[in-house]
């Protein structure tokens, strides 16, 4: 397979559900070349699409990995993770299992905002800091203020997979950004329900000190 193919096939792991035209401006290369490279990954069986209504105007056919084209990364990291999540809602009720969960996410926020002193950060400081902290979990977010409220956007997840036949494990970031901004995070989209990104809503004010505490 081609260097070229290959960062293809990464880049369409790490950002599910992209056009023709993402995928060059990510790899580097003109869309022609890549609408190339996809259709030979298609004959393969490694990647698959589907069109996507986006507003007025025709649907964009947007790409991913099929469960193949996955497999060509190492994944018994994740095979072995979904059969832990199996085991654990065999043997736990359902509110034992995403209270795991959340426990987790809120542990992960103390860790990472240990000493960073985020109680005297304004909010697109507190934004900026969520924003690093979580590309070091494999995240990958755009935040825009939107007049009283801030959107943040995932533009990938590395929770994709497994959260597909689990959709508990979406739990985890959104505790993630509510805990390191201090503030509750209203998701208000979800790949999981077909929407291009998970996306979430944050109020523009700073929480009191009393209120930012972790």
């Amino acid at each position: 397979m081609t260097n070229t193919r290959d960062q293809v096939l990464k880049t369409l792991l790490a950002r599910p559900n992209i056009t023709i035209n993402e995928l060059a401006d990510e790899v580097g290369i003109n869309p022609i070349s890549v609408r190339h490279h996809i259709d030979r990954l298609q004959a393969d069986g490694l990647v698959s699409s589907e069109e996507e209504r986006h507003g007025v105007g025709r649907p964009r056919r947007m790409y991913f990995l099929t469960e193949a084209g996955v497999e060509k990364f190492p994944t018994r990291y994740i095979r072995l993770t979904v059969r832990l999540l199996e085991q654990l809602k065999e043997t736990m009720p359902p509110a034992v299992v995403s209270k795991l969960f959340a426990q987790m996410a809120e542990d992960l926020a103390k860790d990472y905002a240990a000493g960073v002193g985020k109680e005297s950060l304004t909010m697109e400081e507190r934004l900026d800091l969520m924003k690093n902290l979580l590309n070091q979990e494999g995240f990958n977010i755009e935040w825009e203020k939107q007049g009283e409220q801030y959107q943040i956007r995932e533009t990938s997840c590395p929770y994709f997979y497994i959260s597909q036949n689990h959709p508990e494990v979406c739990s985890v970031d959104q505790t993630l950004i509510s805990a390191l901004l201090a503030v509750p995070a209203e998701k208000v989209k979800c790949v999981l329900n077909g929407d291009h990104f998970c996306t979430y809503m944050v109020p523009t004010m700073v929480p009191t000190s009393q209120e930012a505490s972790v």
